[in-house]
């Protein structure tokens, strides 16, 4: 076991003299050892002379006392010798002098330096060589004295200590280097060489895809509504905001791809071998696939607040960017003619058949007055009454005259019977034919019906065509209404922007599209390291 040697301890301390006497002479400076006390020395090697700096006792004494003071509590802070050396390098390295190690803590703190702090510690341990001094001045004095040719375990220590630190800096140093080589070569792998890789797509190898835009609105006819509501929403994008939305669903729709392809051949432009194979179409191709390229080169967005339906089509070459949109345009507005053609073709049967109903029951109608006026020889009911009622009246009024002539005759006193009998006969016949019509009109002679049941029947027969008219009427007023109705509900499409070949591609953007693409994999990059990071964090706590 090396045992530490022991080394000398110096003391300064004031003079009882000086101090009471109030001269300018320096404190003595006492040297003892640490097992063995030695003599007291009080001369300083400087004699009688006064301090440059001491201007009389009175002026110096405050000062000084003040100094011990701060001196004694740093001594009560009970520092280590290793602390005492440190402040001292680091007031040497500050070019500060001082006369103790307590005094060089002294000073360091006024001085607003912290010679306790890491960071001064490890640039003292780096720079300690080259700032060494070469030679002890009286400005480091008191200092400790190693005996020559005597092995000092302190400076072997402090020199482990040194190696130490600098073999932990450099392996920080090789470690901190290893770690950025690392997050370079995975930035250089994870979001360098993709970003590379899909702008060398977008800048060589991408096809140019071109865009036509179309824009129209489907509008309903003006025409007067049935109710102050509809009137209110009549011509407005709420009276066809449902149509709207119909057509864009349809136009969205694979009926509208298969139709576009049947009509345009779809499939066959995309399928083309001049377009990239990340774009391309492949033959054969499913419907599937050839809707998911529809559903990414057919966009149709609708407008509620405008009522506007804007179309954007891209295809590989202008012209049949236009063709396709045209296409689409001319599907929609026979959606749009569909959607309501079935409600106004049922309310148009409805009314149509209605009429046609009444005008068949009335022709019905007057074919059965006809038949009964054939049948019983009858125009019409009233006149053979009235005729009949005439003949009847005449023949009343005959056989008054006649009855009167003949009462006459015979209230003569002498009556001729030769010409009583005439009229009695006269008058007998005129009662049996005013029997007969009367019979006529009421009876039945079992050769036909009788004028009442034959009247009775052509007034039943007329007032079911009188009905039938008015039915007629009505159906035809109907009819009339159902016409109306149907041409308020048409619906038209109205083109606004009319779709026209570009002359620059709207597809790629490569400068715009790169840089997307940089950027998302930097955020995935990070989203993954730092879950990385949470993970590891996690499994090693």
């Amino acid at each position: 076991m090396i045992m530490k040697p022991k080394a000398k301890k110096f003391r300064i301390r004031r003079s009882e003299t000086a101090t009471s006497a109030g001269s300018n002479d320096v404190p003595s400076v006492t040297e003892a050892a640490d097992d063995d006390s030695l003599p007291v020395v009080t001369d300083d090697g400087f004699g009688s002379e006064k301090y440059p700096t001491a201007a009389g006792g009175a002026a110096a004494t405050a000062p000084d006392a003040a100094e011990d003071s701060e001196i004694e509590a740093i001594r009560r802070e009970g520092l280590t010798g290793r602390q005492l050396r440190t402040a001292r390098r680091v007031a040497s390295r500050n070019g500060i002098a001082v006369t103790s190690d307590f005094d060089a803590i002294r000073q360091l703190r006024k001085a607003g330096i912290d010679p306790f702090q890491r960071a001064n510690m490890l640039e003292l341990v780096v720079s300690e060589k080259q700032n060494m001094p070469a030679t002890t001045g009286p400005g480091n004095l008191p200092q400790t004295v190693t005996p020559p040719g005597v092995p000092s375990t302190e400076v072997r220590a402090e020199e482990n200590r040194m190696r130490d630190i600098m073999r932990i800096q450099q392996d920080l140093v090789r470690r901190r280097r290893r770690r950025t080589l690392l997050l370079v070569a995975r930035l250089a792998f994870f979001v360098l060489l993709p970003s590379f890789l899909a702008g060398y797509y977008y800048y060589v190898i991408a096809t140019p895809f071109y865009n036509a835009t179309a824009a129209f609105v489907i509008n309903q006819s003006n025409g007067a509504s049935a109710s102050a509501l509809g009137g209110l929403f009549s011509g407005t994008q709420f009276a066809t905001s449902q149509d709207a939305i119909t057509v864009q669903n349809y136009l969205q729709s694979r009926d509208a791809m298969l139709r576009l392809d049947k009509d345009q051949g779809f499939k066959k432009v995309f399928s083309a071998p001049n377009i990239d194979p990340l774009q391309r179409l492949a033959t054969p191709a499913t419907n599937e696939a050839a809707y998911k390229i529809y559903t990414r080169n057919v966009n149709v967005g609708y407008d509620p607040t405008e009522g506007i339906i804007r179309l954007d089509v891209t295809s590989p070459d202008p012209n049949q960017s236009v063709i396709f949109a045209k296409a689409l345009i001319s599907y929609a507005e026979q959606q749009v003619d569909s959607m309501t053609k079935r409600m106004r073709d049922d309310q148009m049967k409805g009314a149509q058949q209605s009429y046609n109903d009444a005008e068949a029951k009335l022709e019905a109608a007057n074919r059965a007055v006809v038949a009964l006026q054939t049948k019983y020889k009858v125009m019409s009911s009233d006149v053979e009454v009235s005729l009949i009622s005439s003949q009847i009246g005449a023949l009343q009024t005959e056989l008054t005259k006649d009855t009167l002539d003949l009462a006459a005759m015979k209230s003569t006193s002498n009556p001729v019977q030769a010409r009583i009998d005439p009229l009695q006969q006269r008058v007998d016949e005129v009662n049996r034919q005013i029997a007969a019509l009367r019979a006529q009109m009421t009876q039945n002679d079992g050769h036909g019906e009788s004028l009442a049941e034959i009247q009775g029947q052509l007034l039943a027969a007329q007032a079911d065509v009188q009905t039938r008219q008015l039915m007629l009427s009505t159906t035809l007023q109907a009819l009339e209404s159902a016409r109306i109705t149907a041409n308020q509900q048409t619906r038209y499409l109205s083109v606004g922007v009319q779709p026209v070949a570009a002359d620059d591609p709207s597809f790629p953007r490569a400068f715009e599209d790169t840089i997307v693409a940089f950027l998302i994999f930097a955020g995935l990059y990070l989203i993954l390291s730092m879950t990385a990071s949470i993970l590891k964090e996690q499994v090693s706590s």
